[in-house]
């Protein structure tokens, strides 16, 4: 009868040792801020939803330790066990982490560790689990990606500067990231072996191993090019810019009997409910057995971008059903020519009811969805990420909704509430025909498939993501592609962008 072998516990080690200097800093580089947090806020927060990662602890510069804590504690990040000072080298921070992680380990118990960079905020949760998945088999792993560019070697000449020496064959070049992966066991002997060479310096961990224990195999897990290091100035840009682009797949439909289940006897308050998206979000709602209010303009008179009207409908429903678990706002205007010769009025609707609007029904649902510790779901478009000509009016405040997203997304999470924006393709909705006339047929998403992914995530424990909903079925890619990837994947093919 063979025996249940129990599976070792697996550790995050978060580096954080660096400074910011090459990024022009006076901080270390893994505090600076980023998408409104600091970097290895974002770091942990990836290790924190990991389910392969049982706990972290981090090395951080000497004399920032109390800002990790603070992070760690607003954030109410559960896993982070230890934030300790690193070394004034990679190699002794690395060593320091290793004499954390073996205190108190039983003679002969072993346990997986994953070193990985505080500043690769980008990191995907495949990666971290691919290396888990590795160490199952092999006791030492290398996170790398194919090189895109031709590498040389180089001999200096004197006051003549660089000489090209060699050309390396690309094909067998790989460009490191991290985490690098390893069983403690190994990473602690090859350091102990190491110690006794008086030469001994090495960049990263891999190599530690690959010197001073040769016979142990090190396997290679596909990285992405999204695990970017922040470390030059640009690249403090660029991370920003991919953390706005980031966006996730809608999560998986549950069946007609979940649905049911998680809907009856709640309540759903949708402003934009007289057509198109949100029609469809309040029947779909309704026949699950939610208490739905449909509000519109053309049907109860609701006009969002007055204040009053949005606080009478929540406080109706609030008083005939006594909770609001969901506030759903569709309602939206599009409106396009160019600013120049647009008048004072159509500027002041589209910002009133495409912004001005969404801010205030956040503002009104904030005390009922604290109570029930509900969800408020915006929609934006795919031309949020760029404003084009005569869509200035309309890209900007979509722009602005999921800034508006994002932001309340955090300010709310300590009360349970969640805030998401939809990110539909272009759909067929009354407002698109009447803006664009009648468009081939196939060609567009329905405002029943948004309606559907609306309901999804209206269902899940997402909050603060921006989720696109596009033709080709989102769950195919999902499994496949990280946020970034699909972000990139919509962005070339977007036209319009109009939704």
């Amino acid at each position: 009868m063979s025996q249940h072998v129990a599976k070792p516990r697996t550790t995050a080690v978060i580096l954080a040792g660096g400074t910011g200097q090459r990024v022009g800093l006076s901080i270390p580089k893994q505090l600076l801020k980023i998408a409104g947090k600091a970097v290895i806020e974002h770091t942990l927060t990836t290790f924190e939803k990991a389910d392969s990662i049982d706990d972290v602890i981090v090395l951080m510069a000497p004399g920032y330790v109390p800002d990790v804590e603070k992070i760690v504690a607003k954030a109410g990040f559960t896993k982070v066990s230890r934030i300790i000072e690193g070394g004034a080298t990679r190699n002794e921070t690395t060593k320091r982490a290793i004499a954390a992680l073996s205190e108190g380990l039983a003679e002969g118990e072993d346990l997986n560790v994953l070193f990985h960079d505080a500043v690769r905020p980008l990191l995907s949760q495949r990666v971290i689990d691919d290396c888990v998945a590795a160490l199952e088999r092999y006791e030492a792993v290398d996170v790398a990606i194919p090189s895109a560019d031709t590498i040389i070697v180089t001999r200096t000449h004197g006051q003549d500067g660089e000489f090209i020496t060699e050309i390396p064959d690309r094909s067998r070049l790989r460009r490191g990231q991290t985490p690098q992966a390893f069983r403690l066991s190994t990473i602690r002997r090859a350091y102990e072996i190491a110690e006794g060479d008086p030469k001994f310096q090495a960049t990263d961990d891999c190599s530690v191993v690959l010197k001073y224990l040769p016979d142990v195999p090190i396997h290679v897990v596909a990285g992405d090019e999204y695990n970017m290091k922040v470390t030059q100035p640009v690249d403090v840009f660029i991370a920003d810019k991919l953390f706005q682009l980031a966006s996730t797949a809608a999560p998986e439909q549950n069946g007609e009997e979940a649905y049911r289940e998680q809907l009856t006897g709640k309540t759903v308050v949708v402003f934009g409910g007289s057509y198109g998206i949100g029609k469809d979000v309040a029947e779909l709602a309704r026949a699950y057995g939610a208490n739905v209010y449909a509000l519109g303009r053309s049907t109860t008179g609701t006009h969002v971008e007055n204040p009053e009207d949005v606080d009478d409908a929540l406080s109706r429903a609030y008083a005939e059903t006594g909770r609001i678990d969901y506030v759903v706002n569709t309602a939206g205007v599009l409106r396009i020519g160019k600013l120049a010769e647009t008048d004072n009025a159509t500027i002041e609707e589209a910002l009133k009811v495409n912004y001005l609007a969404p801010v205030q029904i956040a503002r009104s649902s904030y005390k009922y969805l604290a109570e029930t510790k509900g969800q408020l779901l915006l929609y934006t478009s795919s031309s949020y990420t760029r404003g084009r000509a005569e869509y200035s009016l309309y890209s900007s405040t979509k722009a602005a909704i999921v800034n508006l997203t994002q932001a309340l997304s955090d300010e709310w999470a300590a009360d349970g509430v969640r805030v998401n924006c939809i990110n539909p393709e272009r759909t067929a909705t009354p407002m698109r025909t009447k803006a664009f006339g009648q468009e081939p047929a196939g060609t567009l998403l329905s405002s029943e498939a948004v309606a559907r992914t609306s309901l999804d995530v209206l269902l899940s424990d997402l909050t603060g993501h921006v989720i696109d909903v596009r033709q080709q079925d989102p769950t195919a890619s999902a499994s496949k592609a990280s946020g970034f990837e699909q972000a990139l994947a919509a962005v070339l093919d977007r036209e319009d962008g109009v939704a």
